[in-house]
Parts: C-alpha cells; sequence; structure tokens
C-alpha cells in the first residue's frame, strides 16, 4: 500500500537516523563497487516465472546481510544494456550533488511544446518527473550537468561500462552507456546504504523520489526503464527494499520486450520474484 507523505517522511526520518546506522553496521556496508560478494547462487528454479510471462530475461538480489548474489541466469545477469530510464537515479544524484539542480522541488517550467506523453506537459520537479519518467525534462538536467562533470561522476559511481559518447542528454539510450543487472543491485546497494562517494543530502532527496511503497515492514525504491531499437528491446526494472531489521536487498530486472504491451509486465514479474525470495509479501497479501 502507499501510504500519506506524512507517513513517508516519518519512515525516512526514522531510516536516516542512527539506529538505521547501527543496523547497517551489522548487517554488511558496501563502501565501493569493489566489495567482495560472499558467493553466488544461481535460481534456477525462479526460471518459472520468466516462462509464464512469455518472455525471457534475468534477475538478480544482492543481501545486505549475507553478501549474496542471487540470480536467475547468469551469464545474462552479467551482460551490459542500455540502463534507459533507470539511469534518472545516477542523473539525479549527480545534478543534486553538483548543483545543476537545486533540490528535488525545484521548478522546471514547460515551455508549451507537444510531447510524446501528455503528462510530461506541464511544469514539473525532480520528484515528479522521476514518476512519470520525463525523458525531455532529464535531457535537460543532463545539459545542466554537461559532460565534463557526467563523465567525473560516472567514473567515480563506477557505473557500468563508464561511457558516455558525445551526446550529453542522449548516452543513456542510445547504447553508448551499458550496465549489467549485477552492476545495478551493486550500484544501487551503495546508494541504499549512503556509501556513495557523494554527500548525505544528495543521497536522502533520491531516496525520497524513488520511494514507491512502505509499510512498517518495508520500504520499496524502483525505477522502470524501457530501451527499444528496431534490433532489441529490454525491458527493467531496479530499485532496493530496505527492511525492518536494518537489512537491504537490491534488485534488477530486465526482460526482452516485443512491443508496448509488455511495459506492463515488469513490476508484476518483479514482485512476484522478490514475494517468492520472502522479500516482499505476495501481492494481495498483508504484510
Amino acid at each position: 500500500m502507499i501510504h500519506t507523505q506524512q507517513h513517508r517522511r516519518s519512515f525516512l526520518a526514522h531510516s536516516g537516523g542512527g539506529l538505521l546506522a547501527a543496523l547497517l553496521a551489522s548487517h554488511g556496508r558496501f563502501a565501493d563497487a569493489a566489495t567482495p560478494l560472499a558467493h553466488v547462487e544461481e535460481r534456477s528454479d525462479l526460471a518459472k516465472y520468466f516462462k509464464q510471462a512469455g518472455t525471457p530475461g534475468t534477475w538478480a538480489v544482492l543481501d545486505s546481510t549475507t553478501s549474496k548474489l542471487t540470480v536467475v541466469d547468469r551469464q545474462r545477469a552479467e551482460r551490459r544494456y542500455s540502463p534507459a530510464s533507470t539511469y534518472k537515479i545516477p542523473n539525479s544524484l549527480i545534478a543534486l550533488e553538483t548543483g545543476a539542480v537545486k533540490d528535488i522541488d525545484e521548478i522546471f517550467p514547460y515551455d508549451g511544446k507537444p510531447l510524446p506523453r501528455k503528462e510530461w506537459e506541464r511544469d514539473m520537479n525532480l520528484r515528479e518527473a522521476i514518476r512519470v519518467s520525463n525523458f525531455p525534462l532529464y535531457r535537460e538536467v543532463a545539459r545542466r550537468i554537461g559532460l565534463a562533470r557526467m563523465n567525473e561522476w560516472i567514473a567515480k559511481l563506477h557505473y557500468g561500462n563508464e561511457t558516455l559518447g558525445t551526446q550529453v542528454d542522449r548516452f543513456w539510450v542510445n547504447n553508448t552507456l551499458q550496465i549489467s543487472a549485477v552492476e545495478q543491485v551493486r550500484f544501487l546497494m551503495r546508494l541504499a546504504q549512503r556509501t556513495l562517494p557523494m554527500s548525505a543530502r544528495s543521497q536522502d532527496m533520491v531516496h525520497e523520489i524513488t520511494l514507491i511503497e512502505q509499510t512498517p515492514a518495508y520500504a520499496l525504491h524502483a525505477k522502470t526503464g524501457w530501451y527499444e531499437t528496431p534490433s532489441l528491446s529490454i525491458g527493467w526494472w531496479v530499485g532496493w527494499v530496505a527492511l525492518a531489521d536494518g537489512s537491504v536487498k537490491s534488485f534488477a530486472l530486465n526482460i526482452d520486450m516485443h512491443g508496448e504491451a509488455d511495459l506492463a509486465k515488469r513490476i508484476p514479474l518483479g514482485r512476484a520474484l522478490l514475494a517468492q525470495m520472502g522479500i516482499l509479501p505476495a501481492q494481495g497479501a498483508t504484510p
């Protein structure tokens, strides 16, 4: 269930305090991209969920408590693809850290031109833009950051192949920048635990805008993505679950897409996998 903004602020205030810091200390900290994993477990039993959805794909989950990586189709989990709109997470972080965007409430005015999606055609801030995946607005965010600063920060974050090319406002959708599901969960774990090499303020704000669901038992942070060319179409759902005991499970799903009709498969498939692993309750169950 989605709670009110007041409930969200209460959960965030709690999760940002000393209690979570103490809990995380006992659940493992992923301080950098090279933090070793305890081991990798392939779960062939979970492949049935992809068959039921009618699409090939991969699934990766990193556990802060055990440092274990769980995967479906390890070869694909290590294969890099365009991050598409999942890049809105690091794009937001870098924009806030560099001051290209003042905060998540700064308004980007709509210029009145027709856009591919009607829901983009209004003034909007980052907390709204990430929710509706506003591509034109995030292109403007990237232009404000600039190619030099973007390159600098992508290297500091060790994000994917760390390759941006020359188009500062399209590299995450033109297959220049690429990242694997395994790299996604490692990056997201560091963000979830606030151990990225940037300010707590920037990480806290991105925690806030990626929070999509919370209960007393967990907080779910997530972002979708869709990369499409005439020869390849990939759908993403990535994020992390912060549990009440202080542990974190970061996750990344990518699937082959066969057109816009498959967009609706990403989140239910990911949630079914999280439920099967005991990380989230099954849809419709009381947490």
